[in-house]
């Protein structure tokens, strides 16, 4: 059976085995690329390299791939942070596997991660029998990380205790792991590194220390606010998800634009012509969200529907994703139908008529 989704080191396999080959830059100790061949990886070419359509990963700022690729040059970990949705944990993938050729090496913070996950554990059956061993240690992704050289990832941060947080910093100034069951200390080859990520919606919850954050360059990841950028993210990102899933059934760009620009009104709270102020509903209105929005409405109408997205397969995927748990945020899509889509033509009104029904209460 195929897998549900390929790791980026796997699925761009070709283009980076293209600009691999084509590399003639200098590269940092331990990286499979240069810092030009990660950003032409990342941002994409013009040109084929090698024969190979290098795609773009990343539709932004190229100024802050810079700056990360950068940083990591540096040998400085790299923290990115910024609203969820915002292709933070996408860009350390794709970063970790340009740079390592690996981007599996993965924590993700929960209130329940431990030390173990940042350090070791041991394999208890075997610690039981033989007693403390190198085989009976289970290294963790970052402790793999600094044995190879390659890039560890740490997803939300913020996520996991303070204590938990901190025992980051010796790994980070040190780069270094000490077993002291079995006297030793690991010290990380060339080419390591950290790539973590924090939302800001999660600041509070655990704060990292000054002493952490001393230990990171932090780079912010924006919300796209430029709708025809936003749109060109989204309509891409939807598209390789339908060849992955093999769901034919694009929706007509009409439909794109008019969710990408509804997205963007309720998450600034005001009509793009600024003259009529909307409620701004509590669910996260992110990029990914409007992905996950046009996907799941692709699915509905290939197999519920007409075989074309039409305002009713939209409107079906676009209520479950902006309404969750607070009834305010059904006041607020009711509200933004009334005011605003209501009054406007076209699929505009189709979509207020199809989420007529959807929204009563």
């Amino acid at each position: 059976m195929p897998d549900i989704r390929l790791p980026a080191e796997a699925k761009y396999k070709n283009e980076l085995d293209a600009l691999a080959a084509h590399d003639d830059k200098p590269r940092p100790p331990g990286w499979a690329l240069s810092p030009r061949a990660v950003e032409m990886y990342i941002l994409g070419s013009p040109k084929p390299v090698g024969g190979v359509t290098i795609t773009p990963k990343y539709v932004g700022d190229r100024g802050i791939v810079q700056v990360c690729i950068a940083t990591l040059a540096s040998d400085r970990a790299l923290m990115l942070v910024g609203e969820p949705g915002t292709a933070k944990s996408w860009l350390s993938e794709h970063l970790s596997a340009a740079v390592s050729g690996t981007s599996g090496l993965v924590v993700q913070g929960t209130a329940g991660t431990s030390e173990d996950h940042i350090k070791y554990s041991w394999n208890y059956a075997l610690l039981l029998a033989q007693g403390p061993s190198p085989e009976a240690l289970v290294p963790s992704p970052i402790l793999r990380a600094m044995r190879t050289g390659k890039f560890a990832r740490f997803e939300e941060v913020t996520r996991t205790s303070p204590e938990i947080q901190d025992s980051l910093i010796s790994i980070l100034s040190e780069k270094q792991v000490s077993v002291p069951e079995l006297g030793e200390i690991t010290s990380a080859q060339r080419g390591f590194n950290l790539i973590a990520t924090a939302n800001t919606r999660d600041r509070g919850v655990n704060e990292m220390s000054a002493a952490l954050k001393r230990r990171f360059n932090f780079v912010t990841v924006p919300v796209v606010e430029d709708l025809e950028q936003e749109i060109q993210i989204v309509t891409k990102r939807e598209a390789e998800l339908r060849t992955d899933y093999q769901v034919g059934v694009p929706p007509p760009e009409e439909l794109s634009r008019v969710l990408l620009t509804l997205f963007q009104e309720l998450r600034k709270g005001v009509t793009k012509d600024g003259k009529t102020k909307v409620r701004t509903p509590g669910a996260v209105l992110s990029t990914a969200e409007a992905i996950s929005v046009l996907f799941n409405s692709a699915i509905l109408a290939q197999q519920f529907g007409s075989g074309t997205v039409t305002s009713q397969e939209l409107a079906a995927s676009l209520v479950g994703a902006v309404v969750k748990e607070q009834e305010d945020d059904v006041k607020a899509l009711r509200e933004y139908m009334e005011t605003v889509a209501k009054g406007r033509p076209g699929p505009w009104k189709e979509l207020y008529t199809a989420s007529k029904k959807l929204l009563r209460g």
